[in-house]
């Protein structure tokens, strides 16, 4: 059989499973809900259909939200009955084995391949931004809103007069995108997609592989990180440009792990990473440790590590730099470290801080009150270069992926700002990092937490607030049905011994 006959042949196997059609029908669900006018800019070509259909009113967004909230319970349903036997955390699916990781993601992502971007208005900016430097406006200095027209008027009003915070690469490719797009603003939105799914793929690719190099279940692996309902959502339906980050920084660890000296040119795909967003260089620290654990502190042993190390760090760090150079935007994205923090998320030291101010303010303690946050937020940041710091000398001796896992899930933690698909940088490490059951079930718990910040942020939206307390509940309803047969399954798998 051919290579795309063989392919062909596991998607056919992959549809034949029930649970990967509830998964499909559910994302099919969440594209058709996406045309809310919730999320749609007012400039979308999808209006005047909308208009034309009489689903521009109230009952609209209501009808539009119910099948958001309803489709991302089923592919949650779906990710739960295929959570593979054995392996972390044991798991409840028997076909699991049968099939194809990348045909599932495949079956479950096409419904998103020409929808609007999902629960967020990135990829819009992202077009804006290329639009920008095809004018010869320096995304650094200037606001998308500094050009009106259609592409401004797709980027949320946030966003519209703030510089970008993205590296030199991503805004390069958005570019690019904006020129084959023929300067539809609409178009070069969806085409950022190619980035994305670029990024899938690597993830896709390069997961299972690093695992069973790793010694870790591959399939749980594959199961928790390629088709997580946050991915599938966030970076195949929402575009962000942290899938492509991601898959070249596991592409890397890959390589780094793979091939003798692999952590050279790993340092390099580690560096083009940090082109697209700047989290990424965190991961060159540790490609030489991958093979070669720092075990002792011995100097013969210590030496050698150190040097490889500071080796990789230079040549991500000095890559970088040429890549940053060579692109003629330099290092403007400094100017805007502080763009993602001017929305309100569920940052845990924001959420902090803005408690003090409330306390504060009923207190009469007006100078406390209106530093509280700032404050917080900088108390977050000292605490993730401490974990950082702390850890690179302890667990990223012996454990180099589990420190990069933990680290990242720090850094998105702690940061100002928190999105579902920032957690996604130490969650999709966090399989090879050899978790307990008590971890994974805490992991899957946040899986649903942050699918369920969405849903009520939509429902907000729409004006339906009571819908998404109700989503809450029907996915707080799952997660208990899930955890419940899985720990059925593994009283019967130790009856059985």
């Amino acid at each position: 059989m051919t290579f795309w006959g063989e392919r062909w042949r596991q998607l056919l196997e992959a549809w034949r499973v029930t649970d990967v059609r509830r998964g499909m029908y559910g994302t099919l669900l969440i594209a058709v809900g996406s045309l809310t006018p919730a999320y749609l800019p007012r400039n979308s070509p999808w209006w005047p259909i909308m208009r034309w259909a009489h689903l521009d009113n109230p009952v609209a967004k209501v009808a539009f939200n119910i099948l958001v909230l309803a489709g991302v319970a089923l592919l949650v349903q779906a990710w739960f009955r295929l959570r593979p036997l054995g392996g972390a955390g044991h798991g409840i699916a028997e076909t699991w084995h049968d099939l194809r990781h990348w045909a599932v993601l495949a079956i479950w992502g096409a419904p998103f391949f020409f929808a609007p971007p999902i629960f967020s208005h990135d990829a819009y900016s992202y077009a804006a931004q290329g639009w920008m430097l095809h004018n010869g406006v320096d995304p650094y200095q200037q606001g998308p809103g500094v050009l009106p027209g259609g592409f401004a008027d797709q980027v949320a009003w946030v966003w519209r007069f703030t510089p970008a915070p993205y590296g030199p690469f991503a805004l390069q490719l958005s570019h690019l995108l904006v020129d084959v797009s023929g300067y539809d603003p609409y178009i070069a939105a969806l085409l950022m997609r190619i980035p994305a799914l670029v990024g899938v793929g690597l993830i896709g690719l390069c997961i299972p592989r690093l695992a069973t190099l790793m010694r870790v279940d591959p399939a749980f692996a594959a199961w928790f990180a390629t088709l997580n309902p946050v991915l599938v959502i966030d970076f195949i339906g929402g575009a962000h440009n942290d899938s492509l980050m991601m898959g070249l920084v596991v592409f890397a660890l890959y390589v780094a792990h793979k091939v003798r000296w692999g952590w050279l040119p790993a340092a390099v795909v580690v560096a083009i990473a940090a082109t697209i967003k700047q989290p990424a260089l965190l991961a060159a620290y540790v490609l030489p440790l991958v093979r070669r654990p720092w075990r002792t502190f011995a100097p013969s042993d210590g030496a050698i590590v150190i040097f490889r190390a500071v080796v990789a760090l230079g040549l991500a760090t000095g890559v970088f730099a040429l890549i940053s150079v060579v692109t003629g935007l330099y290092f403007g994205w400094y100017n805007a470290v502080n763009v993602p923090g001017l929305v309100v998320t569920v940052s845990p030291f924001t959420v902090l801080g803005q408690g003090l101010q409330l306390l504060f303010e009923s207190v009469g303690w007006r100078q406390a009150a209106e530093v509280s946050v700032r404050y917080s937020r900088a108390v977050g940041l000292v605490a993730s270069v401490v974990v950082l710091a702390v850890g690179a000398v302890t667990v990223a001796r012996r454990r180099p992926i589990t420190y990069l896992a933990w680290s990242y899930l720090a850094v998105a933690l702690f940061a100002p700002a928190l999105h579902s698909w920032y957690v996604l940088w130490g969650g999709l490490l966090l399989p090879l990092a050899r978790p307990s059951a008590k971890v994974v079930r805490a992991a899957i718990v946040a899986t649903i937490v942050l699918l369920s910040y969405a849903a009520v942020n939509l429902s907000m939206r729409n004006g339906a607030i009571a819908l998404g307390v109700a989503a809450l509940a029907a996915y707080g309803f799952q997660v208990w049905a899930h955890e419940r047969q899985a720990n059925a399954e593994v009283a019967k798998e130790t009856a059985d011994v």
